[in-house]
Order: C-alpha cells, then sequence, then structure tokens
C-alpha cells in the first residue's frame, strides 16, 4: 500500500476513504518517517463552517488529519438522524484538501478506535472542553484511551455552529405543529434544565405492580396459497423472546431509578422464571408470586420480516380469578413494603393479576399511585381503568378512555374531565398516536404536545415506555409541558426499538432531548 509522502496530495476523495484496518497500517507507516498524526472523530452530519475551521485548526497540530464518522447505526440522536448516510457523510470529509484520511467507525464510541489507530493528537471541539457538558461521559474515556497510546487530547477554539440546529431549523425533520411547539418550548425549558430533571428521578423509589408478559415474534415470510385450503401458508425464519408487560416497564424505569422492586405473578405450569431473570436489569428486585392453575402469559406474534407487518397474534392465557389464599399473600406483601415506595406504577392488562382487593391496597396505601389499565383482545370492555377509585396519575390512549367512557364521538377533553371525576384523579395523560399526547391537571387545564417523529418500527410497548417515565416526571411535579415533551420523546424512541428488545436508555433520551432543543 502506498503511504502518501508530506506534501503530497491524495489523488482522489475515494482514496482517503479507507477501512479502519488500513488506517492502522497506513498510521504505522506514517509513524516510522516521524510524521504526527492528528484524529477528529464525530457524526459530522451535516458539514458546516464550525466543522472545516475545526479540522483546519487540527490539522495544524500535525502532518496528516485522519477524521473517522458514527456509524449511522450508532448516531443515537433520535429519529430522522442521520439525516445522510454514513458514506455520503464520509465522501463529504474526504472533499476538504485539509483531511487526509476517512474511515468509518465500527464501535459505538471513539474509544476502541483511538487504541486501534493511536493517534499523536485526538481533537474534539472547544464545546467539549468544559466536560462536564458532554451528556454522554465519553470525553472522559476518549481522553483516557488516547493517553494510553502515547497521544495527548486538544480541545480547539473557534466559533461554533450546531449541525443539528441547522438541521432542525432548515430541514423538514419536524412537522409545523412540531416546529412550533419546540419553538416555545425552548423559550423556557433549556436541553440542560430538561436532562437534569431526568438525571434527578434516579433517587425515586419505585414499586412496580403489574402482569408479567412474554412476547414471542415469530418471523415468516409467505409462500402462497395451499391448492386444498382458503389460507395462507408462511415459512418459518426465526423467532425472537422479549421480556414484556411489567417487565418491560420495569426495565424502562430501571435505567432511570436506582431502587426498583417489581411484584407480579408468574404460572406455575410454564414459569419463564429463568428468562425472566436474565432479561430484568440487576438493580430490580423481584418478588415473583405463582399461580398454580396457569402458565405465565405468552403473546405470540406472526410478522413478515421485511416490514414488520404483523399477520396475526396466539394468546397462551388462562381465564381465572385468584386464589383466596394466593390474594391474601399478595395483599399482605403489598401492605408491608408499599411505604417503602415513593411511586407505585400499576400495569394492568386485565390477565387476572390484579384484583378488587389489591387494587383497593394500592389506592389507599400508595403514597403516589400511577396507573395504565390495557384494553386487548383477551379483556376487551372488562378491564377499564374506572375498576380504581383513585390514582394520582392515570396514563392510557384514547381508545382505552372512549372504552372507559363509554362514548365514541364525545369532544375527547370533556371525556377526560368526566374521566377525572370518576377516578378522583388530577393528572391524566391521554396518547393519541399520531397525533401525539394531551395532558390534563386539575391545576393547568389541557396542555397538548405534538409527535416529534413519523418514523415508525414497531408501536408494541411504546405506550408502556411513555407511562414509565412520565410517572416518574409527574411525581416529581415537573411542570405538564415538560411531562409532555419527555414522554412523547421517550415514545418517538420507543417505537424505533422492535417489540421489548431494549428498553430506551436514558442516555439515548438525553442526546434526543439534546437533538430536539437545540
Amino acid at each position: 500500500m502506498k503511504i502518501k509522502e508530506r506534501d503530497e496530495p491524495v489523488a482522489s476523495v475515494d482514496d482517503k476513504i479507507k477501512t479502519l484496518s488500513e488506517l492502522e497500517g497506513i498510521i504505522k507507516e506514517l509513524k516510522k518517517k516521524k510524521m504526527a498524526v492528528v484524529h477528529c472523530h464525530g457524526v459530522f452530519d451535516l458539514l458546516h463552517p464550525g466543522h472545516i475551521r475545526h479540522l483546519r485548526q487540527s490539522k495544524a497540530k500535525g502532518d496528516i488529519l485522519v477524521v473517522t464518522v458514527t456509524r449511522d447505526e450508532f448516531v443515537n440522536k433520535g429519529p430522522g438522524r442521520p439525516v445522510f448516510n454514513q458514506f455520503l457523510r464520509a465522501d463529504s470529509l474526504a472533499a476538504l484538501e485539509c483531511v487526509d484520511y476517512v474511515a468509518i467507525n465500527e464501535w459505538i464510541t471513539a474509544v476502541e478506535t483511538i487504541k486501534k489507530l493511536k493517534p499523536d493528537f485526538y481533537v474534539k471541539g472547544s464545546d467539549y472542553a468544559s466536560r462536564e457538558s458532554d451528556v454522554t461521559g465519553k470525553i472522559y474515556e476518549e481522553e483516557e484511551a488516547v493517553k494510553s497510546v502515547g497521544g495527548s487530547i486538544h480541545f480547539t477554539n473557534d466559533i461554533t455552529f450546531s449541525s443539528t440546529s441547522i438541521l432542525n431549523k432548515h430541514f423538514n425533520i419536524f412537522t409545523h405543529e412540531a416546529k412550533q411547539f419546540l419553538h416555545d418550548f425552548r423559550k423556557r425549558h433549556g436541553s440542560e434544565a430538561v436532562v437534569s430533571d431526568l438525571k434527578g428521578l434516579s433517587d425515586l423509589k419505585v414499586l412496580v405492580v403489574g402482569d408479567a408478559i412474554i412476547d414471542e415474534y415469530h418471523y415468516c415470510s409467505g409462500i402462497g396459497k395451499p391448492q386444498k385450503e382458503n389460507i395462507i401458508a408462511v415459512r418459518y425464519l426465526s423467532d425472537e423472546v422479549f421480556a414484556g408487560g411489567s417487565l418491560a416497564i420495569a426495565n424502562h424505569i430501571a435505567g432511570f431509578c436506582k431502587n426498583v422492586e417489581l411484584v407480579t405473578l408468574l404460572g406455575k405450569k410454564n414459569d419463564y422464571r429463568a428468562f425472566i431473570d436474565s432479561k430484568l436489569k440487576s438493580n430490580i428486585k423481584r418478588r415473583f408470586f405463582i399461580e398454580k392453575r396457569m402458565s405465565t402469559v405468552v403473546k405470540r406474534r406472526f410478522l413478515d420480516p421485511s416490514f414488520l407487518a404483523k399477520m396475526f397474534e396466539m394468546y397462551f392465557i388462562d381465564d381465572f380469578t385468584l386464589n383466596p389464599d394466593l390474594e391474601r399473600q399478595i395483599t399482605e406483601y403489598l401492605n408491608r413494603v408499599i411505604s417503602k415506595y415513593d411511586v407505585v406504577i400499576v400495569a394492568d392488562f386485565g390477565h387476572g393479576f390484579i384484583s378488587k382487593n389489591i387494587i383497593n391496597l394500592l389506592c389507599k396505601k400508595a403514597k403516589f399511585l400511577a396507573v395504565n389499565t390495557q384494553t386487548n383482545s383477551a379483556n376487551t370492555g372488562f378491564n377499564l381503568i374506572t375498576k380504581y377509585p383513585r390514582a394520582d396519575y392515570i396514563c392510557i390512549d384514547e381508545p382505552e378512555l372512549r372504552l372507559a367512557m363509554g362514548d365514541k364521538f364525545a369532544d375527547t377533553e370533556k371525556l377526560i374531565l368526566k374521566l377525572a371525576k370518576v377516578v378522583r384523579c388530577k393528572k391524566i395523560t391521554i396518547t393519541r398516536g399520531h397525533r401525539g399526547s394531551l395532558i390534563y391537571s386539575k391545576k393547568n387545564g389541557f396542555t397538548s404536545v405534538p409527535i416529534f417523529s413519523k418514523e415508525v418500527v414497531d408501536r408494541v410497548g411504546a405506550g408502556d415506555a411513555y407511562l414509565s417515565v412520565t410517572s416518574l416526571a409527574v411525581a416529581r411535579k415537573l411542570p405538564d409541558e415538560e411531562i409532555g415533551f419527555i414522554g412523547n420523546a421517550v415514545g418517538a424512541l420507543a417505537v424505533l426499538i422492535v417489540g421489548n428488545r431494549s428498553p430506551v436508555e436514558p442516555l439515548t433520551l438525553f442526546r434526543f432531548t439534546n437533538t430536539l432543543l437545540k
């Protein structure tokens, strides 16, 4: 492989773009020639004058400037980002005269890349000089990595611009309603303040009570109609299993709060205990009760993997009422521990676990009670939010509101006011899919928050993610518009996750918050 001399320009843009392994070999040869290598790393979604001045200053630190760009799947700035794919971003950087080599990163951060390339200087922009302002905290790890290979970290000092701000302003990333909401919201809430509020949730002690659900995704492709049957035949491809229901909710919360306990019911016939234990985060305390007459609920969905189009689903579920002795054990346990928790979140999927006596205890004893009831194929019309005589926070979707109030056509706000009286609740959120969310509080009235993205991979579990984080925000008494902002940001991230493959993590939400509010 020919190595460019100090003053010899690279022949073309394509010649500058290398794999990391190729770049590693090139840098070794350059160092033999006593040439100082400077390394810059970033997303570079939209090249602007600030980037160019930063790269020029970086090049001045040494002889050769190499730039690595974040892979598309690791950009982690929320829906719609990156706007330009990794190949276009690498191509744009390679077109700059001051840049000698470009590579697409192989890892989530630059840490492993720095250790592989061993640059003499690793250079970041002035906005990283204040290390505590980096919400990812990765600047510390990057500094340690470059020092470990004998290099040093430097920061350029020049005018800066934000690619995110430019993209938000001049590209059609958001709907008109979202643009207007974010424009007004930024005047009252900066990204640092919102992230600080989210970090401030960590000391809340949270008890999650609800149905455990095992979600199975079976991926298949259609192969046609059998000659003698009026059905569609499919070919099995693969499958995935997720921890859903209250298990998923506990995982969402455990990312934001240190102290989380999950109380749920498993079936003795097929308890899935080992699987559940392997999927729950380590900081979740577990209290599993066992019902001898049932199997743990399993919902098996059959999907076409191309677009995650769901064909049909199968429930493995038993109809039952709690054994009186088991119900007594559960109520005694809850009565013993409930006072330890600042927040109790009830995830009621209507599968037999949460009985009337358990509801009454929760409503009477919880310091702060957040409730979600869900309608599904197994309980339509039988699992209404009106089962609960009181709550501090209700979070349900609009069809569940209309079903509970027995009205398909009335104005949504009127139905919310009616529900607030029936359940005696001062704070209610109604999620409305592509129309965003509507928050009601007795003190402030109604707050409407639009969606922040139309990009959807899978809606399963998005409502649970919304409930999880907004319950904490309401318990912390954050402003209604901030609760709606946080909830819709969480929802936008959740619909990009297949099923409950992973929870919405705090760092991802912090970065998306920064993206939205720049």
